[in-house]
């Protein structure tokens, strides 16, 4: 076995490999940018090289840097994570040449089924049904409208060497097949050094379900299962689990075989992924093989107890695979949240800065990929990260701060191990998805497993503006805040020395507004917790550890768990749950008839300029002062974390003032252009 490896990579998924390097008593080298030194992997390896500035094309994708910190440390194979080099068939020839393993497959694996050009190609010869294509080489923006219109729109413009949802667009017409021809070639060269893209139909109404195959240098090959991975946002999964709540075992099955039988015939050794469009009538079409680790493997890996790197790792260092397609048992169900630093109170715009809380929910106690599932429990918290409380998420890398994960016997209460651990999961200093993650566990389509790729868009067209809690969420959320505010208010006399010898007494009549409805309350406490009753009659019992300046409330509330998040304001509390974010008011009788009365703050008028929706780079500035606009007209491209993002006129205008130019760096909310 290696001694020593090194990862060619960062934040999460370095992180994920050193523990499995860890467990099996292999050594680590990470490496680390400029803008990484101080970087949660960097730290957890056993030794960390510098490669270079905090662009990855000028670190972390350079061939020569990478082999250079191989040199250096001395490490025997490399691991390579998912993106950057990890589908490089250049990078594994260079490993070859010098000696070193690479923990990934064959490089003539890689060349065949890792650029998804060549890989239609070779699935459509073995008589595997693809989704219509052109799959040549596309020269300019106006080719690229001539195959979209002989294809027919919708067409998807996706980079050849493309993965994790960069470089690719999705056209209905001339116009978007030609911006997004352009802007998935930028973002292609910008993220892999590779700007060759092809377009294919896209389907709509598919599901995406994945099959992860696991394959030695001997023959042997599996399949572990699929993943469902049908909500997605811009093309970037959001949401996996595993099994499909759409799949039956007969469709599995072959579905499992031909992934198998399309790895062994390009000769595949390590894990790798065929993903796969299904239709409403379980017909599914390949769409590429993805020969790296994927982002998603933990819900694998919860649901088989297979350790995914450690068997990469063996299967690089030579030996046969130790399981048979008869061992592989799927065991209860495991569903991955992907936490972005994307806001979604700003149509999912990505967030930087620096992450002043970051407080996880507590992972299941001695768990480890390989384990079998359920040892530990009737349910798993694993949540697979590259970030701490203080650390800075970057401009220059993928938004992704964390991958949470819960297993559970049955999906139903998979999904309610989730919704927990969502409200326990706390992160401030920048945007995040949190709320819509919360929110999507609650969708009844989700809940239901009828979902498409097409489920954000058709759920949330307009964007994501926040959850409106049901009458009985508020209720309880009502009584807990009732009851925090009575403790608060104990502490506050304390404080100001106005209760002597505890005789002053707090009121017992209360009323709590949140969502614009009111609450009217009385509080009966004792020494385990308190009786809140409503002015119809109904009470809810609320017991809890809460005390003031605690930014996380567990709660039991009418007998079931509610779990908040607490923020204060000034007369009452700011409370998240469940995709929510309240301003929740706890007043006297009199003052909350007071509040009434008081008039309305409205926000300050936007209407006639461009604000700069999240810190980035402006790429081109597409108009002229003095040129009149019309809606939906391209105004200025805008550059942040490896996406473009093209802002357009909301409505007809003339431009009077340009404040920003291509080069400048932008912060969020800084005016890009006026209108008259």
């Amino acid at each position: 076995m290696f001694d020593k490896i090194l990862i060619a990579n960062r934040g999460e998924i370095a992180c994920r490999v050193i523990k499995t390097a860890r467990k099996m008593g292999i050594q680590t080298v990470a490496i680390y940018s400029d803008a990484d030194r101080n970087a949660l992997h960097v730290s957890m390896a056993d030794e960390a090289i510098h490669i270079g500035p905090p662009p990855a094309n000028q670190s972390y994708i350079v061939i020569d840097k990478v082999m250079a910190a191989i040199k250096e440390s001395g490490a025997q194979a490399v691991h390579p994570g998912y993106g950057f080099l990890s589908e490089n068939a250049k990078f594994a020839e260079a490993l070859d040449a010098a000696g070193v393993a690479f923990i990934g497959p064959p490089v003539k694996a890689i060349e065949a089924m890792g650029d998804k050009i060549t890989s239609k190609k070779i699935a459509q010869e073995a008589g595997v049904s693809t989704v219509p294509g052109y799959m040549g080489l596309i020269e300019d923006a106006d080719e690229a409208v001539k195959i979209s219109n002989d294809i027919g729109y919708p067409v998807m413009i996706k980079a050849s060497a493309g993965g994790g949802g960069k470089g690719m667009r999705i056209a209905w017409n001339d116009q978007e097949a030609r911006e997004g021809f352009q802007s998935s070639k930028n973002e292609a060269a910008n993220s892999f050094g590779d700007d060759r893209i092809f377009i294919e139909k896209f389907v709509t109404q598919p599901r995406h379900i994945e099959i992860q195959v696991l394959c030695d240098a001997h023959g042997n090959g599996v399949y572990l299962g699929e993943r469902e991975c049908s909500i997605q946002r811009r093309n970037q999964k959001v949401v996996e689990e595993a099994p499909s709540p759409f799949l039956d075992e007969a469709t599995r099955k072959a579905m499992g075989d031909q992934a198998v039988a399309l790895a062994k015939a390009v000769g595949y050794a390590s894990a790798g992924t065929v993903e796969f469009i299904v239709d409403g009538s379980k017909n599914f079409y390949f769409l590429e093989m993805n020969t790296r680790l994927q982002v998603e493997h933990p819900v694998t890996e919860l649901i088989t107890g297979v350790d995914l790197v450690e068997q990469m790792i063996r299967v690089a260092n030579g030996e046969p695979l130790s399981i048979t397609q008869d061992d592989v048992k799927l065991t209860g169900w495991a569903i991955e949240n992907r936490l972005y630093a994307e806001d979604p109170y700003r149509n999912f715009l990505p967030s930087i800065g620096r992450l002043t809380r970051y407080r996880p929910p507590s992972e299941t106690a001695g768990y480890t990929p390989g384990v079998a599932p359920g040892d530990a429990g009737d349910v798993v918290v694993r949540n697979d990260t590259g970030v701490y409380e203080g650390g800075e998420i970057s401009m220059y890398y993928d938004p992704m701060i964390a991958k949470l994960c819960t297993w559970a016997p049955t999906r139903e209460a998979a999904i309610e191990a989730m919704r927990v651990a969502l409200d326990s999961f706390e992160v401030e200093g920048i945007g995040h998805n949190l709320p819509f993650l919360s929110a999507v566990m609650d969708h009844p389509k989700f809940i239901s497993g009828d979902m498409t790729t097409a489920f954000i868009a058709e759920e949330y067209p307009e964007g994501f503006d926040g959850v409106e809690l049901p009458e009985d969420d508020l209720r309880r959320i009502a009584a807990a805040c009732a009851a925090m505010n009575r403790v608060a208010e104990i502490r506050r006399t304390r404080v100001s020395g106005r209760m002597d010898n505890h005789e002053r007494h707090v009121g017992e009549d209360w009323v709590v507004t949140l969502q614009g409805r009111d609450f009217e309350t009385t509080i009966d406490a004792d020494p385990k917790g308190a009786t809140v009753a409503f002015s119809d009659g109904t009470s809810l019992r609320v017991e809890g550890n809460w005390t003031p300046g605690d930014q996380l409330a567990e709660m039991t509330v009418g007998d079931a768990p509610l779990v908040l998040k607490v923020g204060k304001i000034s007369g009452g509390f700011r409370i998240r749950n469940r995709g929510a974010d309240l301003k929740v008011h706890v007043r006297s009788p009199r003052h909350a008839e007071l509040a009434r009365l008081m008039p309305e703050k409205l926000p300050p008028d936007t209407s006639k300029l461009l604000l700069c929706p999240m810190p980035g780079l402006v790429v081109k500035i597409d108009v002229e002062e003095g040129q009149e606009v019309q809606e939906g007209q391209a105004l200025c491209t805008i550059e942040a974390m490896k996406m473009e993002n093209i802002l357009r006129a909301e409505k007809k205008g003339v431009v009077s003032k340009i404040n920003a130019g291509a080069g400048d760096s932008l912060a969020v909310d800084e005016v890009i252009m006026e209108f008259e």
